[in-house]
């Protein structure tokens, strides 16, 4: 079973805390960062009010299922014809798979449901969690770990080694917790990533389970 920390989150304080343990924040950014409670409460607000479909994904989402993450952003699966109906948010850059923006001085990342691995995990891979500020519409453990292992051939193509580091640990992390079933997930992958990319997922996807089995044996 895994393990419930949801009643710990709050999502306003993680984003103010990772911003002033952030020495490479401008004075600006850790300045206002107090007013970041605030600004998260009403973006969730807004998001009920207007009665936009979302799911909360990356490292917010995260925390409902394993703990230490830290993050400045909120990471959104969101369609891109819910922009019309939230101006507040200004998107600064945009593109066929995700765009990023600012409500006020929080930055929201989002993955757009043109994406259709995206659209699928918004379908079929999302549950209500109970965060301080509201309950929120949260990816799965199954959802996140099809995100993290999409992202891969990404961050490899693109020599990011901090990112892949920081997303193998994050599906190590899940798997070892909450023992989703992977088979099902990498088939479901197969349908969106090349034959190419798929042999480096089921390579990654290996050598973490040797290294869990590892860490069983030792513990």
């Amino acid at each position: 079973m895994g393990l419930d920390i949801s009643s710990q989150v709050h999502i306003g304080e993680v984003i103010r805390n990772a911003v002033l343990f952030n020495p490479a924040n401008s004075q600006g950014r850790l300045m206002n960062s107090d007013s970041l409670v605030e600004t998260v409460g009403r973006f969730f607000t807004l998001l009920s009010e207007r009665q936009i479909d979302y799911v909360l994904v990356g490292g917010i989402a995260l925390l409902q299922y394993i703990e230490g993450r830290n993050t400045e952003d909120i990471d959104l699966i969101m369609a891109v014809s819910a922009l019309e109906r939230l101006p507040e948010l200004r998107v600064e850059t945009h593109d066929v798979d995700f765009a990023r923006g600012k409500f006020g001085d929080l930055r929201v990342d989002l993955l757009l449901t043109s994406n259709p691995l995206f659209d699928e995990v918004q379908k079929r891979f999302t549950i209500s969690k109970h965060f301080v500020e509201h309950a929120i519409p949260c990816a799965t453990v199954e959802g996140l770990v099809l995100l993290k292992l999409y992202s891969l051939p990404s961050l490899y193509s693109q020599g990011n080694f901090t990112r892949v580091g920081l997303a193998e640990n994050d599906i190590a992390t899940l798997i070892h917790i909450h023992h989703p079933p992977i088979q099902p997930i990498t088939e479901i992958l197969a349908n969106y990533l090349s034959p190419t990319d798929m042999a480096q997922v089921g390579q990654i996807v290996e050598e973490i389970q040797e290294r869990l089995e590892r860490f069983r044996e030792r513990s």
